[in-house]
């Protein structure tokens, strides 16, 4: 087993108590483990590192497997090394690299202890967030050319895999340095990316509502059309500038601040009575009455309503919800499953209100994005 220690070399600066709150540095580790293939059973583990805070600065350690004879010794140090940490951070590792190790300890009769601490899968946090940042894969290097980040290391972990094979014949230095290369990169790496959870703590409400506006345009058919700007101060700020929407729905951000549009509905709309049952339609008016003032309309004129005609109809500026946050809610018609609420101005004065619809709007953009209902 080769074991090597050495300073890391993080190229953007990050606060990590920005991103990781109520853990110390000194109970925070970041891990990343190479492997030859995705099977515990039939592969090999020959690399693991970490990165650890200690005298005011962070290190990367890493244990490198000479040869297949390795993997005890270098699952033993790793989990001797980390047992005292509170906080495991990796990308991916609750999918892969936790479970691997799990595998491994199986196979080679070593206690797992890695349960004993709490995970941080930065991809986990992520990941429902891919086409709202218009991103292309959700590898760890993806996020890095998002944010603009650099490595030295140029190989892919499956270009590794025959490469530490060609070293394990070998022995040449230079597979070696590449091997240990990629992996310090991606553990740098893991610090670099932090700032990517601004967005998800954006998106669950990690902000302050600055106000609401009316915005006044033109359709592309030169139809009159409002929007209304939803303005927020965010507490985390975002490192890179990202839209995403459509027609009806358009959120901006960058730093800290963000703006959603949402498209007004100025037209009149319905109002369905659940207990249909206790009313009358009336067609001529097209509308429903209840039934104990319907002495007052001729039986020639009413009918026993149905829930899909037993309404009331409103004019005013609407707002759309996908389901019942603010009331009371209208619709176009009765099967539609866009709901309406009436954009009054004690609503535009609620800042709780507004806040409790962006969240209600930034969930439908994300189950949204999986079925791509948004680009």
């Amino acid at each position: 087993m080769f074991r090597i220690i050495q300073e890391a070399n993080i190229t953007n600066k990050v606060n990590i108590s920005d991103y990781i709150k109520n853990y110390p540095l000194k109970k925070i580790c970041f891990f990343d483990i190479e492997t030859t293939g995705f099977s515990a059973h039939n592969t090999s583990l020959y690399l693991i590192g970490v990165a650890y805070y200690e005298k005011e600065s962070w290190y990367i350690q890493q244990w490198f497997a000479d040869s297949k004879d390795d993997e005890t010794d270098i699952l033993n140090s790793f989990l001797s090394f980390v047992k005292d940490y509170s906080l495991l951070v990796s990308y991916n590792g609750i999918g892969f690299d936790i479970s691997y190790i799990k595998n491994k300890c199986n196979l080679l009769g070593i206690e797992f202890t890695l349960n004993l601490a709490l995970h941080l899968d930065i991809f986990k946090q992520i990941k429902s967030y891919k086409k709202i940042l218009k991103l292309d894969k959700m590898k760890q290097k993806s996020i890095e050319e998002f944010l603009g980040i650099e490595r030295e290391d140029k190989y892919s972990g499956k270009e590794l895999i025959s490469q530490y094979i060609n070293y394990l014949n070998t022995k040449d230095p230079l597979l070696k340095e590449n091997l240990l290369l990629h992996n310090n990169n991606d553990i740098c790496g893991l610090i670099s990316i932090l700032p990517v959870l601004s967005y998800k703590f954006f998106f669950d409400g990690n902000f302050k509502v600055i106000g609401i506006n009316i915005e006044k345009g033109k359709s592309y058919s030169n139809e009159d059309i409002s929007d209304a700007i939803i303005e927020y101060s965010l507490n985390t700020p975002l490192p890179k500038k990202f839209s995403y929407g459509n027609g009806s729905f358009y959120i901006t951000g960058h730093n800290n601040t963000a703006k959603l549009k949402v498209r007004i509905y100025n037209n009149e709309l319905k109002f369905f009575y659940s207990n249909y049952k206790d009313y009358y339609y009336l067609p001529k008016e097209d509308m429903a009455i209840h039934k104990s003032v319907a002495f007052y309309v001729d039986k020639d004129y009413r009918t026993k309503a149905k829930a899909a005609n037993c309404y009331s109809k409103k004019t005013g500026r609407f707002l759309p919800e996908f389901s019942d946050i603010i009331s009371p809610y209208f619709k176009i018609e009765y099967n539609d499953k866009t709901m309406y609420f009436e954009m009054t101005d004690e609503f535009m004065q609620n800042k709780e209100q507004i806040k409790l619809y962006s969240l209600h709007i930034f969930k439908h953009f994300q189950s949204a994005s999986q079925s791509d209902q948004y680009h």
